[in-house]
């Protein structure tokens, strides 16, 4: 990879054969080929990189972690996905946890860290709501105090992975006056608790990754509020910053990249897709370099501005792209996609499997221009706070 000092680079071929030699073969199967997994191959793998002291390497040490600085962390997080190895799935690892080392009591850190760090609890995110997408503000899902417990009604939207999940990190309306972006808090809700109800929600790709999540007078004690009440925007932000930092997958851009090619050198060469398959990776090179620059900024301590509103774009926009080269490709001879080859319950040839894997990355990637904001927000953003119109 270019661009990084010869310490970076040693750092990367570590966790390259590491990653070679302790990812499970199963699970690298399943992620190369693009087939549906299951919970216990996140977990599987996450305490594989437990075990080797990198889950969670970037908190500080005081909490457990290594004191990663973002550069670091990117290297290590971009290096597993071009091998092959399963999404790092960020609700736990990346998002509550920063909020409540942060933010919340040292009862609560002692608490949740552990089992985030390890594995062993699987978290969910309850920001989106039917009429509070991008707009957060606008949520509507209300924590009313009673004694030493809040009783929470309501619903979030599109909450990945909540069929898994032992908790999900939540805002809700606890003051239902003054701007919208007041009086909401931040609660940890046990997904065990009586009135939580999740509904899945079948995707373009037939695949179920997100649900429906139903709050009916659900019991929340008070001492899982995280930080102050009424704060829970100001903690929102401080995770939002976090999740676009790490938003540009060019680890996974660089594995489909290399499944592009193999899969192009099986097809009649032509002009046309060589010069798109150069372009594809022109900006990978291009976002790659931009991201050394802005996450050196931020090892010197620099707070992130709208450039990481830029890297969500261009990251997300770019994985689109391979995927549209893929399709282009493999549609020359006609393309099959039938769901249940992605599952272990498929019987049938094993062709099918391999185009069945491409046409779910394609499809699925239509969503990553919009989770975590739609790109049309980002660019909003960008208008407004990076170039003040």
């Amino acid at each position: 990879m270019d661009g990084l000092d010869n310490e970076a680079q040693a750092f990367r071929h570590e966790v390259l054969e590491f990653c070679r030699d302790h990812l499970p073969a199963d699970i690298r199967r399943k992620v190369e080929l693009h087939l549906e997994l299951e919970r216990d191959d996140y977990t599987r793998w996450q305490k594989v990189l437990h075990a080797r002291g990198w889950m969670g390497a970037h908190w500080p040490r005081q909490h457990g972690g290594q004191g990663w600085g973002p550069r670091k962390r990117w290297i290590f997080e971009q290096a597993c996905m071009e091998s092959g190895a399963p999404w790092l799935i960020p609700m736990g690892v990346a998002y509550v946890a920063p909020v409540v080392y942060t933010f919340g009591t040292v009862s609560q850190q002692q608490r949740f860290l552990p089992g985030i760090q390890s594995g062993d609890d699987f978290w969910c995110q309850g920001y989106s709501e039917p009429n509070a997408g991008s707009d957060l503000a606008s949520l509507k899902t209300r924590a009313e105090p009673a004694g030493d417990h809040y009783i929470v009604n309501g619903q979030k939207m599109w909450t990945t992975y909540a069929q898994w999940a032992d908790w999900i990190f939540c805002l809700a309306r606890t003051n239902p006056g003054g701007k919208p972006q007041q009086g909401l808090s931040f609660l940890l809700i046990d997904m065990r608790s009586p009135g939580v109800t999740v509904r899945p929600i079948r995707t373009i790709d037939a695949m179920h990754h997100v649900n429906e999540v139903f709050f009916d007078n659900v019991r929340v004690p008070a001492e899982n509020l995280v930080g102050e009440e009424g704060k829970g925007w100001d903690y929102a932000k401080f995770l939002l910053v976090a999740e676009r930092l790490i938003a540009a997958e060019t680890g996974k851009a660089r594995l489909l990249l290399r499944q592009l090619k193999a899969v192009g050198h099986k097809r009649p060469a032509h002009d046309y897709f060589a010069r798109r398959v150069a372009e594809a990776e022109i900006d990978l090179r291009t976002l790659e370099a931009v991201c050394h620059r802005l996450l050196g900024r931020a090892e010197g301590g620099a707070a992130p501005g709208v450039e990481a509103n830029m890297l969500k774009i261009r990251g997300t926009e770019l994985l689109q792209k391979i995927n549209e080269l893929m399709i282009d490709v493999l549609s020359q001879r006609g393309v099959p996609f039938d769901p249940l080859a992605l599952t272990p319950r498929w019987n049938g040839a094993p062709s099918i499997i391999e185009d069945s894997g491409m046409v779910f990355e394609f499809l699925h990637g239509r969503a990553t221009t919009i989770w975590g904001g739609s790109n049309e927000i980002q660019r909003t953003i960008i208008a407004k706070q990076g170039l003040g119109l």
